[in-house]
């Protein structure tokens, strides 16, 4: 739920610990020096230009191909580059490795990936993070699917539970680690992360998979396609997502039943259709229907004696012409809609004394409690967090290639993203964006390659215009090693909801003795402490400064493939929005100065029919409090708290995924964060598959079982899980 996503009710600090000394950059020439010698961390060999085709994804023409087998990446500057001349380092997770190990949701992919953790606040809403600073919103990461943007316009956040993207339809999933506004302007504040699905080529047939598990655990997928018409490919797929979320919850050291579950249901049409030699055209469409359950208990508010449910309704459509002019150049022109709509609608009963003190602007705001059965004439009504977003984006992208050196990307991009709440915004709103972007890849000599790109963008949130801009240098060891110095810079803007909100409460189907007020607007202004309220004060930008080296090499061993990537970071990040909203408290500002540094690890030891994986990250984060001198000493750590809600100073993850006899696949996987809140996580996850082959038909039968090691709810008390055994059964068969 967007709002309630926004609102930080309880006032308990991220788990302590003293800071270690400021690592030096001292501490890169170490690890690089070590980790040659150390059998680890990175990526793998299935991730290599031969095991994809990126033509699928609509870019470059043969004339593009660079002949080599290290993996090459589309995200980070929109040019495909090998990862030697990529400037930044560059996660990629296949379809494939999801699908071995077992993952059930979309956000926890994101475990395996350095720097980046995952957890889930509210009911029941998952958030993940590139190295912190979100409590409940995830709004300084770009999220894209097939190149269109996902994340909500006018509350900049992330709902994973209603993302149209079935797992059994992705190929790939590529993160670029560290500010990506130089390609993709405001919000790829932290990094960007691009989620790439199958091609209907690749999906022709039909296929059907159902899994069920612990928990109320149940996903059922479908899809059906044809590529017989050389000159129309198309897919139509289905997926029903449920689950029951976690078991119990506790309040005033009582434990309850948890009403947090979700039930999604998910549709996607995809095709491509030649129009000629040059030209072909991509359509895409989806909707996506259910419920995301909220518990009164945890996310009921002013008085709330009904589960506030949200009912979801969203749509997109997206349809992009590509055209390929020569053999040294093509561009694309991409137009999308998206609207996503939230109906969330519950009773309140409020006592009748607590109701007066809230009519009284001279009494202070009461702690509402729920109506007893001994309450006498109290406020009963319906209120509403109805919602409903929708953006309208365009963009053009160019891409020559002048030589085999010397390669442009550029482009132009405009949103419109319009807003619609009676209760946020009393009414309707649009915001505005327009940018420009470019990446110029250049390598004077064989063994360097410089990039130079930027974004400038402008925003009608804060009626300015900002430039993005990143440099690197590559400097090419040897054909497979690379090492990197990439320095850049980013912006993001306050949302719509920080900058411009008027938020309140229209009660309705008002029950005597208090008919008069209904439909009436009860201004959230006048009942937060006015003694910090910073409501209707205008927000600056956030900034960041990042300088990145980094190393990746592949080494060929006698029957295996080692690769691996080093980053070292040093990002300064200024004017930072922290603070607190709810109904009884508006306290945001650009009031925390963040200093982060430390490194990450990414390796993998590929043999035939084995796969290891290992990912590791260190973060050492540093906060000072730089907003006005208006608060007591805790109040201001209270604020640098915030921030670091979901930083933890050491994560990572193992996977091992194994070929047995008789078409057997086996795979372990170890993830770790500490430093939590409460708790470290630790989860150990092993999957059992066997696959079978017959003449026009396949089909697969696994068990995956999930041990939670560590007992403790890492964030809230309330994220109880009873059998810290998690068991899960599919079958899928395709034809």
């Amino acid at each position: 739920m967007p709002v309630t996503n926004y609102l930080y009710k309880n006032r308990e600090l991220p788990g302590g610990g003293r800071m270690q000394p400021r690592l030096m950059p001292v501490v890169l020439v170490g690890v690089l020096t070590g980790a040659v010698s150390t059998v680890a961390m990175a990526e793998a060999a299935d991730n290599t230009a031969s095991s994809y085709d990126l033509a699928a994804l609509g870019d470059a023409p043969e004339a593009f191909e660079t002949g080599s087998t290290i993996p090459e990446v589309l995200t980070t500057t929109r040019l495909r580059q090998p990862k030697s001349r990529v400037p930044g380092s560059t996660t990629i997770i296949t379809g494939k490795m999801i699908r071995d190990l077992g993952i059930m949701n979309l956000v926890e992919v994101f475990r395996l990936v350095p720097g980046m953790t995952v957890d889930a606040v509210g009911s029941n809403q998952p958030v993940t993070s590139y190295h912190g600073t979100v409590h409940y919103e995830q709004r300084r990461l770009q999220v894209q699917v097939d190149g269109r943007t996902s994340y909500q316009a006018s509350l900049s956040d992330m709902d994973w539970n209603t993302m149209p993207v079935p797992l059994d339809l992705i190929e790939r999933i590529e993160i670029s680690r560290g500010p990506n506004s130089a390609a993709y302007g405001i919000n790829a504040f932290l990094g960007t992360i691009n989620i790439i699905t199958r091609a209907p080529e690749d999906s022709a047939g039909i296929e059907l998979r159902a899994i069920s598990g612990s928990r109320g655990y149940r996903r059922a997928f479908g899809s059906v396609g044809d590529t017989t018409d050389d000159n129309y490919r198309w897919r139509l797929a289905y997926e029903k997502r449920k689950s029951d979320g976690f078991d119990e919850q506790e309040d005033d050291d009582k434990i309850y039943p948890f009403h947090n579950g979700y039930d999604m249901n998910t549709f996607n049409y995809d095709s491509n259709l030649a129009l000629g030699s040059h030209y072909d055209l991509d359509l895409r469409a989806g909707i996506v229907d259910g419920v995301d359950e909220e518990d009164a208990r945890k996310n009921g508010k002013l008085g709330a004696d009904q589960d506030p449910d949200i009912l979801v309704d969203d749509y997109y459509l997206q349809t992009r012409l590509n055209v390929t002019t020569s053999e040294n150049h093509f561009f694309h022109v991409q137009a999308s809609f998206q609207n996503y709509d939230r109906r969330q609608r519950w009773t309140i009963c409020i006592p009748q004394s607590q109701f007066n003190d809230i009519l009284d602007p001279d009494s202070p705001t009461p702690d509402l409690t729920a109506c007893t059965p001994d309450d006498t004439n109290p406020f009963i009504a319906n209120l509403n967090e109805d919602t409903e977003e929708s953006r309208l984006e365009f963009e053009l992208q160019d891409t020559i290639l002048f030589n085999p050196d010397l390669k442009l990307v550029s482009g132009l991009g405009y949103r419109k993203d319009t807003y619609r709440s009676e209760t946020f915004f009393d009414g309707r709103g649009n915001n505005y964006q327009s940018r420009v972007f470019g990446n110029l890849e250049y390598s004077p000599f064989r063994w360097l390659t410089l990039n130079s790109g930027g974004n400038w963008e402008k925003t009608t949130t804060t009626d300015e215009g900002y430039f993005s801009p990143r440099l690197a240098a590559n400097f090419i060891l040897s054909n497979n090693h690379t090492l990197r110095f990439v320095y850049s810079r980013a912006v993001r803007t306050p949302d719509a909801f920080e900058q411009k909100p008027d938020w309140s409460y229209r009660p309705r189907n008002v029950a005597p003795p208090f008919q008069s007020l209904e439909g009436q607007r009860f201004l959230v202004e006048n009942i937060v402490d006015p003694t910090t309220s910073t409501l209707g004060k205008e927000l600056e930008e956030e900034r960041i400064t990042s300088r990145e080296i980094s190393y990746f090499g592949q080494y060929y061993l006698d029957s295996s493939i080692l690769s691996l990537e080093v980053r070292y970071f040093n990002d300064q990040l200024r004017d930072m929005i922290s603070g607190i909203i709810n109904e009884e408290e508006w306290t945001i500002d650009n009031n925390v100065a963040l200093d982060q540094e430390g490194f990450e690890v990414e390796a993998s030891l590929d043999f035939p029919g084995t796969r290891l994986r290992v990912s590791y990250a260190y973060l050492d984060q540093d906060g000072r409090y730089t907003g006005a001198n208006d608060r007591d000493a805790g109040d201001k750590q209270y604020a640098i708290d915030l921030l670091g809600r979901l930083s933890v100073r050491h994560s990572g993850s193992f996977a091992w995924i194994q070929d047995l006899p008789w078409n057997l696949t086996s795979s372990a996987a170890f993830y770790f964060a500490d430093e939590f809140r409460r708790s470290h996580f630790e989860r150990a996850d092993f999957r059992l598959a066997r696959q079978i082959f017959m003449t026009g038909y396949s089909y697969e039968l696994a068990l995956t079982m999930q041990n939670y090691l560590d007992r403790d709810p890492t964030l809230s008390p309330d994220n109880i899980i009873r059998d810290h055994n998690q068991f899960f059964v599919e079958a899928g068969v395709r034809f």
